[in-house]
């Protein structure tokens, strides 16, 4: 187990102490700073974005060869509150006073902060693939944002964001998120370059930051995971929705999910409701009108052709749901596109 202490004002120091410890270079390209590694410490890479108001995102995809902690000192000039996702693997961290570890295992979150002076400890594991999405706010630099009103959070998490001379400490281990992970997802496959793709990836990082407030809040009122689902079943639920996202067009019905999966219709619905806010057939039938949406702004597709790529019979009625979400007919979504360009 090698131990590696960082003392760092910013992410992006961060990096550097990272490479001078196990290696690696770090490249700039626009506001993101990635730090890549292919050595006989790991393979991967950690990218950092800083953006307006005191948010940061640091990602990590990378598989150490070797144990590590990180041990990170809480200085007065740079002491965030952290929120810590990991979308693939798990790590483990505790305070610098405490003895014990605490584990946190795939699609759960953390979110902490230390007392200047503090230890923070993130210890990574040895030869397992984890990608970690960590959101980073600065306290004096975000209560300075307009639209900041940390008055509506809960109690906790406002006595958090108020600490400004950073005076406590704060840890918050959340339960299994898995639409977090969807988000995290999309920020990675954000296409472009420039004031376009750091503007895509802040308002993804902004809905991800939401995510974790929303869980603590329900923590806080006592709302658990759906009793009658494990979190398995819900992992696999979450397979079920990417699925219908990738091939919208298939016949799918609840009876051939549920023998598929191997999970009962009951547990098919409320996994669904508790992951999508919908039922299955409402999610279905979201997802087809999304794809529908994009193909109409993307190809030279008809409305017909359109209808019965992502799994529609009727044209009429494919017309009659689009307007409902929408607002505007298929045919008046097309002619509007067309207007605009």
């Amino acid at each position: 187990m090698i131990e590696i202490e960082i003392i760092a004002d910013c992410d992006k120091d961060l990096l550097e102490q990272i490479a001078k410890k196990i290696g690696g270079s770090v490249s700039n390209n626009w506001s993101e700073s990635i730090l890549t590694i292919n050595n006989e410490n790991a393979i991967g890479n950690i990218r950092f974005i800083p953006f307006d108001w005191g948010v940061n995102l640091l990602d990590f995809d990378i598989k150490l060869h070797k144990e590590f902690i990180f041990k990170i000192q809480a200085v007065p000039e740079f002491n965030p509150l952290r929120f810590i996702y990991p979308s693939l693997g798990s790590f483990k961290h505790r305070f610098g006073i405490d003895n014990k570890e605490s584990k946190i295992e795939q699609f759960q979150s953390l979110i902490f902060t230390n007392k200047t002076g503090g230890y923070n400890y993130i210890h990574l594991p040895k030869n397992e693939k984890v990608e970690i999405n960590l959101i980073e706010i600065v306290r004096k630099k975000f209560l300075k944002k307009r639209t900041t009103n940390v008055s509506t959070l809960n109690e906790k998490l406002y006595e958090v964001f108020v600490d400004t001379d950073h005076d406590y400490r704060f840890v918050n281990y959340g339960t299994l998120n898995l639409k977090m992970a969807d988000i995290i997802t999309q920020i990675k496959n954000v296409k472009g370059k420039g004031m376009l793709r750091i503007l895509k990836i802040e308002a993804r990082v902004y809905e991800v930051l939401s995510l974790h407030i929303q869980q603590h809040n329900r923590l806080l009122e006592g709302i658990a995971l759906p009793t009658s689902l494990a979190k398995d079943e819900l992992k696999i639920i979450r397979k079920l929705g990417k699925q219908i996202v990738k091939n919208p067009a298939k016949n799918y019905t609840l009876e051939n999910l549920s023998l598929n999966s191997g999970l009962t219709q009951a547990k098919l619905q409320d996994g669904f409701k508790f992951l999508y806010n919908r039922t299955v057939t409402e999610y279905i039938r979201h997802i087809r009108l999304e794809t529908a949406r994009d193909l109409l702004k993307s190809t030279d597709l008809n409305i017909s052709q359109i209808v019965y790529s992502i799994g529609f019979s009727s044209r009429s009625y494919f017309s009659k749901i689009f307007r409902e979400k929408y607002g505007i007919t298929p045919n008046g979504f097309k002619k509007k596109l067309l207007t605009v360009v």
